[in-house]
């Protein structure tokens, strides 16, 4: 049995950042972070982004081993024993620990079926299987258009590969964005000789072929899915901890209400205090901040999570940066330099108090933004909204 301080429960940039956060107030307190993928921790955006870019892998690594930590790598938990202070992983080896924290993250939503030859992308040997196939010529098949799917079908068009979209949305990321900007972001992947498929429901997988609800027969060299995760809540439901579309936190990041488990990034839900209730983001920027704050209250820091994340992406040459409760079925306010090029979007509740803002090609104002959020003051149309 393995004795640690610290026992971190997932090998994410979550869990490497909690590390870092408790070695910013406990230098020499011994932790262990068992994660389920055989890589030390790494930047999981550059796997839609930068590495298909040119981007240099020896860039991905976060460093987690020069911390001092014990990575026990290629294993899960799966096992809690919160009375003991006990965890067991899927080697059997037992765990020793003071506090520990969930940074679990979530698995990837699955369509079913027969569905064995999806690469439902997500992690590095994904990226790596991916990109072997494209730099061979391989033709894809890209089920989802929301962010992952938006980013790879564009990453892989760009790298000259034939790419298909599918998805039941009426279009990209429309979720997230105005209607009439998504229809434009449509157009704008043709343009970039995408095959978009909006409103088309997957009903089938067998091999690389895909029927749709409507009766079509998809067929290419490798169908990659990004249909969004589920997040890893086993062990908190299992000991009985609050579970609502993630384990529950305070703006410690304590769970339940104990002070010897924690939970932080994808799998979170967390409080928000200038929106007034609970979320759970799956951003980089969360994972890096929540982690590195909550690993500092397990270290005794004691100070609350109040940071309003924010996301960005790359598609093709448009790009934007989003932060707090981006949702289209939000009411919003826009103002464009140039339609659907260059301008700000206001999610804004009933009495017209901006919830987020989608900043599309508009750049260095999410400090302003998340100022404006905080301040909760009704948007001005008739002045810039950041």
């Amino acid at each position: 049995m393995e004795t640690v301080r610290y026992l971190v429960v997932g090998g994410g940039m979550t869990g490497d950042a909690a590390c870092k956060g408790i070695r910013e107030h406990d230098a020499d307190g011994s932790i262990a972070l068992v994660g389920a993928e055989t890589h030390p921790p790494y930047k999981r955006p550059l796997l839609t982004k930068g590495l298909w870019k040119g981007g240099d892998e020896a860039k991905l690594w976060r460093g987690t081993e020069k911390l001092g930590v014990d990575l026990r790598l290629g294993r899960r938990i799966v096992a809690l024993d919160l009375d003991e202070r006990r965890a067991t992983d899927d080697t059997g080896e037992e765990y020793a620990y003071e506090k520990v924290l969930l940074a679990t993250g979530g698995h990837p939503r699955r369509l079913g079926g027969d569905d064995d030859e999806v690469v439902y992308y997500r992690t590095l040997d994904d990226y790596r299987t991916v990109r072997a196939l494209a730099d061979r010529g391989a033709s894809f098949l890209v089920i989802g258009g929301g962010f992952i799917g938006s980013e790879l079908a564009a990453s892989l068009s760009a790298n000259g590969a034939k790419v298909t979209m599918v998805f039941p949305d009426p279009g990209i990321s429309s979720r997230l964005f105005p209607p009439a900007l998504s229809a434009f972001v449509n157009d704008y992947y043709r343009e970039h000789g995408v095959e978009v498929l909006a409103g088309e429901k997957v009903e089938g997988v067998e091999g690389t072929t895909v029927t749709t609800g409507s009766g079509r027969t998809l067929e290419a060299d490798k169908v990659v899915a990004g249909l969004g995760i589920v997040p890893n809540t086993e062990l908190a439901e299992a000991n009985g901890l609050p579970v609502d579309d993630g384990i529950v936190v305070d703006e410690y990041g304590r769970v339940g209400g104990r002070d010897d488990v924690f939970a932080a990034g994808d799998v979170a839900s967390f409080p928000i205090s200038a929106l007034g209730r609970c979320y759970r983001f799956e951003h980089e920027d969360h994972a890096n901040a929540h982690g590195r704050v909550v690993g500092a209250n397990m270290a005794g820091a004691e100070t609350p999570y109040d940071h309003i994340p924010f996301f960005y992406s790359d598609l093709f040459d448009l790009g934007y940066e989003a932060i707090g409760e981006v949702d289209s079925r939000l009411a919003m306010v826009e103002q464009w330099a140039e339609p659907n090029r260059k301008g700000v979007v206001a999610y804004v509740d009933d009495e017209g108090r901006p919830r987020g803002y989608l900043l599309w090609n508009t750049w260095d104002k999410v400090g302003a933004a998340r100022e404006r959020i905080r301040a909760g003051e009704p948007v001005d149309e008739s002045q810039p909204l950041v």
